[in-house]
């Protein structure tokens, strides 16, 4: 992919594009947001969608003043920063950090279609280095894009129904979920296989809540217990039976508020043979019964 002649930090088609979304939170607005308990630790201040953008790019010796998300749904593009070259395409997630000389384009033969944020707030640095920490740089890859994207829109729709506290907070909220997901989900490469972890996890997920032993788990993904329990806490926090009791407590959860079950009912959906042992492990992890939990006053 060559890369096309940018002006500095200027787009390089000044029309925009067919179909494109932007939005820009005016200054004064924005320093008063970076006030705010809630939009002071994460504000989006720009926020856009260019499809198909042919001849789109940026170029930032300095850097901008605050931190970019770029998402690529589909075509090619490119990146460059740290004296690297990377290569975008669809799924690509590109967080640069504020202040870090950069430059970015679409790809002449297959422009890219791009949702992008420029955020920040107290907390987006922190997010920031915990993207690039697991993806080991600037450029992570999704799966599947679309649940960023869709995030990104949200964060559109939010600034776009105008600029006031309740928007700005819907927006940083969004924001903060996207992030997030990319902080969780990204990959160091694109169509990478699915490491250890992650095949457990999806075991997991497939087969709860029937328990599957540690020994068992760590076997089908080709690594000792200790291997992978380390893992699990490194990435998770927790072992790998501590995860099997979470997703059983949430099934439990589930259950209790949506049906009519009974507790016993309850615990053998879950996994658990004996009531009262359901009922201990629900209590240690809720510091309540089944029936407690049931019963407490829930919102509307």
């Amino acid at each position: 992919m060559d890369e096309p002649t940018i002006d500095a930090d200027d787009h390089a088609v000044a029309e925009g594009f067919a179909g494109q979304r932007m939005l820009v939170v005016p200054r004064a607005a924005a320093e008063r947001a970076l006030r705010h308990p809630v939009t002071g630790k994460l504000l989006v201040t720009d926020a856009g969608f260019f499809p198909h953008a042919a001849r789109h790019g940026r170029s930032r010796p300095a850097g901008a003043a605050e931190h970019l998300l770029l998402v690529c749904t589909g075509g090619q593009g490119w990146c460059r920063t740290g004296g690297t070259r990377f290569p975008v395409s669809r799924g690509g997630v590109v967080l640069l950090p504020a202040h870090r000389a950069h430059a970015y384009g679409a790809a002449e033969d297959d422009p890219w279609t791009l949702w992008w944020l420029h955020f920040t707030g107290s907390d987006a640095a922190g997010l920031v280095r915990a993207a690039h920490d697991a993806a080991g740089g600037p450029v992570t890859h999704l799966r599947d894009p679309a649940p960023v994207a869709s995030l990104v829109s949200q964060v559109i729709d939010a600034l776009d129904a105008g600029v006031t506290s309740a928007s700005l907070i819907r927006g940083s909220g969004a924001a903060w979920h996207a992030l997030a997901h990319v902080v969780a989900t990204g990959r160091r490469h694109p169509g990478s296989q699915l490491s250890p972890v992650e095949r457990a996890v999806e075991h997991l997920r497939a087969t709860a809540p029937q328990r599957t032993s540690a020994a068992a788990l760590a076997s089908m993904v080709g690594l000792s217990q200790s291997q992978l329990s380390a893992l699990f806490r490194e990435h998770l926090g927790v072992s790998p039976l501590q995860y099997q009791v979470q997703l059983r407590m949430a099934r439990a959860r589930e259950l209790l508020d949506g049906t009519d079950l009974p507790v016993a009912a309850v615990a053998r959906e879950t996994g658990y043979d004996d009531p009262m042992y359901f009922s201990r492990q629900f209590h240690h992890h809720h510091a309540q019964t089944p029936t407690a939990y049931r019963r407490r006053p829930q919102g509307t």
